[in-house]
């Protein structure tokens, strides 16, 4: 893959910068759209134990026809496997329904108080027996991470936050840069309902580059560092994100991006969640 849509995780390991997302796609879906993304040249795929589809998700992989090596699946452990304390079998449940006897990436999905540092002990044991080749979080906020970094061996990859223009994230994601955790971007078009495909900004910056709103809003994060997971089981939209790397925008429309935040949340808090 070109060495622009990759980064590279405090361990060596490089991640493509876009991955597909499957939340809230059934197993079908997910299989299909696992081909399309892809076909369209995608190389990374997101999926959670809770999504209920890592079945078509490996399906999707096995369809595709290319080699698992060169397929970056990344999946999460669910909040109550933890407070269940059945992280380890909850581990071999997703290799077993991804017919994968490894993931590039294991992550704690939620920072479920109480279990979360328990669970990242277990989450080292399986990085040290190679199942999986990088572990992190998602949905941490620094005070989450600080309460981690006291007791952990091995430092988070990664923090899976949701991102976009409204929600910069531009503190946290600063702050886990000083510590070398990329910051992953779930929900990085706002997610269901959220107007970013009309905001006057991205909408005239659009048409400076010849894209859409929603490339546009990609490749802000991109440009900053953010993997990005868009989620679509539409192939004309999968192929549509796929392509960012034809175009680079330029400072002053990173800053006008930027400068769009208005702290706004389309999904729960990490701070205030109750499941």
């Amino acid at each position: 893959m070109d060495s622009r849509s990759m980064t590279r995780l405090n361990n060596g390991l490089s991640i493509p910068l876009l991955a597909l997302g499957v939340w809230r796609a059934s197993e079908v879906e997910a299989a299909k759209a696992v081909c399309w993304a892809i076909e369209a040249g995608c190389r990374h795929i997101d999926t959670a134990a809770i999504y209920r589809n890592e079945e078509g998700v490996g399906k999707g992989l096995r369809d595709s026809g290319v080699p698992r090596e060169e397929i970056f699946v990344t999946t999460k452990l669910w909040n109550d496997d933890m407070r269940s304390r059945r992280q380890r079998q909850a581990f071999e449940e997703s290799l077993e329904r991804l017919q994968t006897d490894y993931v590039d990436l294991y992550l704690i999905h939620w920072p479920v108080e109480g279990v979360f540092v328990e669970s990242w002990k277990i989450l080292e044991e399986i990085y040290e027996s190679g199942r999986a080749k990088a572990i992190g979080v998602s949905n941490f906020h620094e005070r989450h991470l600080d309460e981690l970094l006291e007791s952990a061996a091995i430092p988070p990859a990664t923090n899976q936050i949701e991102c976009h223009p409204w929600l910069s994230q531009a503190p946290l994601i600063a702050r886990c840069a000083r510590e070398g955790i990329v910051c992953e971007a779930w929900s990085p078009l706002g997610g269901l309902g959220a107007p970013l495909s009309t905001d006057p900004e991205l909408l005239r910056i659009a048409g400076k580059y010849g894209k859409t709103p929603l490339q546009i809003a990609l490749r802000w994060n991109i440009q900053r560092g953010v993997v990005v997971l868009p989620k679509s089981i539409h192939r004309e939209r999968i192929a549509e994100n796929a392509r960012l790397y034809d175009f680079e925008l330029d400072e002053e429309d990173m800053k006008a991006i930027g400068a769009r935040n208005q702290d706004h949340r389309f999904g729960p808090s990490p701070d205030d969640f109750d499941f």
